[in-house]
């Protein structure tokens, strides 16, 4: 009898994975690769409900032919995620997602791409050499550190709001271990929301319990669709799926702003440069009905786009990443067409942290898109060139001065990238 999903999980995310995924590999009937990639891959090590190995597994059967580990404020997971790709043939690329502070830019009162507070940016380190994962990890230790303080700052806030009703949290009880915190992890706001998910379902309970609380007492907003999915009793991705009501629709009532955490934007440029990974904006863009369930109906950077891709190419940023499935085609051909006019580099990525998401981007498989495939072989190239090379990279000033046009260099990079995997 085939394993369920929840069977998966259990032998890929507890101990002994990597050789439970070569059994696995082994024994499992899985689909043929196709072109499908995915660089923005969640695990653990920030808020997933899989492990690295798992990650990998996963995107391998849903038929990838690469996979790209993105954590936030974390690269700990680096080594097992390189190690799952290899044992199933996969093509890999590792990064981390971090937060910068635009409060010293023109945009420091602008909401951007994050949805919770203005002046503050989430961008990617893509493409990091894999001798330099660990010293970004240890780099970013006090960050996580300083996250930590806000955190129980707002599980105190939780329960200052939520205490009426008999569900309260603690931090080292009921968030830390959701994490993978005592081994070089992030806690996220995922966090705080999974372990206020949790504890409702305990005390309020399921279905029409839950729902009637959030529209009575709470006195809260819901989508037809979220709600249809709390009704369902039996739903096994009932804390998932509270969780995205979470970080829709309460969470601007216990967030606290993050300061110390948050690096200056040049800061982290200077870093990503010393690291020889490639630094990206990830474009949000306004958002209509949330393809995650966990954004409501708002505005971000569109409004500004051409302004800030201008300055943020200016101030040294290599690409720009974004996501096909999340936005129209009008915004997509915006974000494109700017992207080639400053010469930025354009990275695709599903952003991967809940059961209910498919590794698979449809609408990249649109021929539109066929230069985001290229890209991502670019972008394993450029990792493995780098590691064995620093000055080998796709933004090194060997390869510019070799193929000076930007379009030739990635080309270029991505035939040895397909190449190498052969």
């Amino acid at each position: 009898m085939p394993r369920t999903r929840e069977e998966m999980l259990a032998l890929l995310n507890g101990e002994n994975a990597l050789e439970n995924l070569e059994t696995l590999l082994a024994t499992e009937a899985l689909p043929p690769v196709a072109r499908d990639v995915n660089n923005h891959i969640h695990t653990t090590y920030s808020f997933s409900p899989y492990s690295p190995t798992a990650a990998v597994y996963f995107a391998r059967a849903a038929g990838l032919c690469t996979c790209g580990l993105m954590d936030h404020d974390s690269i700990a997971g680096a080594n097992e995620f390189l190690a799952a790709a290899r044992a199933a043939h996969m093509g890999a690329t590792i990064g981390m997602e971090c937060r910068a502070s635009f409060a010293n830019t023109p945009f420091a009162d602008r909401k951007l791409n994050n949805p919770d507070q203005k002046g503050i940016v989430y961008m990617a380190l893509h493409g990091v050499p894999h001798g330099r994962a660990g010293e970004l990890n240890a780099l970013y230790a006090p960050y996580r550190e300083k996250r930590n303080i806000r955190n129980r700052k707002m599980v105190d806030a939780i329960n200052g709001m939520m205490a009426q009703y008999g569900v309260t949290i603690d931090f080292d009880r009921d968030v830390l271990p959701l994490s993978n915190f005592s081994k070089g992890g992030s806690v996220t706001e995922r966090h705080l929301s999974s372990a206020l998910a949790y504890r409702m379902i305990d005390v309020i309970g399921k279905g029409d319990r839950l729902v009637k609380f959030i529209k009575d007492e709470l006195k809260l907003p819901i989508s037809g669709k979220i709600e249809g999915f709390l009704l369902d009793e039996a739903n096994p991705h009932m804390m998932y799926d509270l969780l995205g009501w979470i970080k829709s629709q309460l969470i601007s009532r216990f967030y606290i702003n993050a300061t110390d955490e948050c690096p200056d934007v040049r800061e982290l440029l200077a870093l990503s440069e010393k690291m020889g990974a490639i630094s990206a904006y990830a474009y949000l863009g306004d958002v209509g009905d949330s393809v995650t369930g966990d954004k409501k109906a708002q505005k971000f950077e569109d409004d500004s786009l051409d302004e800030l891709v201008e300055y943020v190419a200016g101030l040294g940023y290599r690409a720009i990443t974004y996501m096909p499935s999340r936005n129209t085609k009008a915004q997509l051909r915006r974000v494109r067409a700017l992207c080639e006019k400053h010469h930025l580099f354009q990275i695709s990525g599903e952003d991967i942290n809940q059961p209910r998401q498919s590794f698979v981007c449809q609408a990249q498989r649109d021929p539109e898109f066929a230069n985001l495939y290229e890209a991502t072989w670019a972008l394993i190239a450029h990792e493995w060139r780098s590691t064995e090379d620093p000055d080998d990279g796709l933004f090194s000033a060997r390869s510019a001065e070799k193929w000076p046009d930007l379009n030739e260099r990635i080309r270029a990079f991505a035939r040895y990238g397909e190449g190498m995997e052969r």
